[in-house]
């Protein structure tokens, strides 16, 4: 869940607080906001903030929606692998800025009053939803009385039904909220792809063959990764074929493709696990007899590796749900690198290989036209 930093709120903007959400008065010249990663510069409607907490650089526009064909539309995300995805379809036609920095865990992550601004002069919000960015949507209806027309489109709630919720060790359902982690089951990604597609021409009728074509390839190339997938997968063993996380982030994987998770380490609190916990899971992986258990690099902890020790299996601290990998520019950063890399951490140690995805190009596939 992604919060609103309130220790951030420079003092001469004028706020008023909202729940968990500012309503800011933008009648400065020069804003600093500190934020927790490497600096940018925005600039907005005459206003330079300096902000560390944005994954790309975005400048205001006057575009609306059913903007014209030179008028980019303003589209702000929240995690990697949904920039990406929307990257992917959307290409050159719009401006996009992510909010979630690159290894930050999106359940703690902290808005700061830049993103406030960001999400305020977009024409559209796109998130994965089913409560991972519930103050990112707190901002965006605070948004919506001085920007009416701005628009959010939430991936997860319209790719699934509540009767295909997950619930599970980290997202239990007596706090009511799912697991969120859709992404890493490719075909919801491709409808992740479709919806993005259907909402940008809807407020851009004038790209729409562009949106549509830049579409088609994308979705072609994730098929070919959920086929890979598929067969990769078969390669390992039957009796491996389990997985026990740090972060519970595997749940609609899995199923889709014959594995079974078997427990998770982070508790629903995302703090550490009790020593009975702890103990508890130990005792699963021995009656499991899994060789290996998989922690994350967003997630570094000593619990992973004392829990590895004692049930005498090999650690892999290397899966990711949502930080891609390489550098922006590599063509590895996407979210079919990510899960290419992924099955390579995840498939090996359990005892099979990854050939059959071999041939999978991590690259982006948008049009530079």
């Amino acid at each position: 869940m992604i919060h609103l930093n309130s220790a951030l709120l420079p003092p001469f903007m004028s706020s008023m607080l909202v729940g968990s959400v500012f309503v800011i008065s933008l009648g400065v010249q020069n804003v600093t906001a500190s934020a927790n990663t490497t600096t940018t510069t925005v600039v907005t409607g005459g206003t330079t903030i300096q902000s560390g907490s944005a994954t790309s650089i975005a400048t205001n526009n006057t575009s609306t929606p059913n903007a014209t064909s030179t008028e980019k539309l303003n589209v702000v995300t929240s995690v990697s692998p949904i920039s990406n995805i929307v990257k992917n379809v959307a290409g050159e036609k719009i401006t996009l800025t992510g909010l979630v920095p690159e290894g930050i865990n999106s359940h703690t992550f902290e808005l700061v009053p830049s993103d406030v601004v960001k999400v305020n002069d977009a024409d559209l919000v796109i998130i994965d939803g089913l409560e991972l960015e519930v103050n990112v949507e707190d901002v965006v209806d605070q948004a919506q009385n001085t920007n009416p027309d701005l628009q959010i489109l939430k991936l997860g709630d319209n790719t699934i039904t509540p009767n295909q919720y997950v619930f599970d060790f980290s997202f239990p359902e007596g706090t009511g909220d799912p697991n969120p982690h859709l992404w890493l089951n490719v075909p919801y990604a491709m409808k992740f792809a479709n919806l993005t597609r259907d909402k940008l021409i809807e407020m851009d009728p004038a790209n729409a063959d562009y949106y549509t074509e830049n579409t088609d390839r994308y979705v072609t190339k994730l098929r070919q990764l959920d086929e890979g997938i598929m067969k990769a997968v078969q390669t390992v063993p039957e009796e491996n074929r389990k997985l026990l996380t740090y972060h519970d982030s595997w749940a609609y994987f899995a199923p889709r493709y014959g594995m079974v998770v078997i427990g998770a380490i982070q508790p629903s609190d995302f703090g550490q696990p009790t020593p009975r916990e702890v103990a508890s899971l130990i005792d699963q992986i021995k009656a499991e007899n899994v060789p290996a258990i998989f922690g994350s690099e967003v997630f570094p902890t000593e619990v992973v590796d004392q829990i590895a020790k004692e049930a005498n299996v090999q650690i892999v601290g290397t899966l990711s749900d949502d930080d891609l990998p390489g550098d922006p520019g590599d063509s590895q950063n996407s979210y079919v690198g990510m899960m290419l890399e992924n099955m390579e951490n995840m498939l090996v140690p359990l005892g099979g290989n990854v050939s059959a995805l071999s041939n999978v190009d991590p690259a982006d596939t948008y049009s530079s036209g």
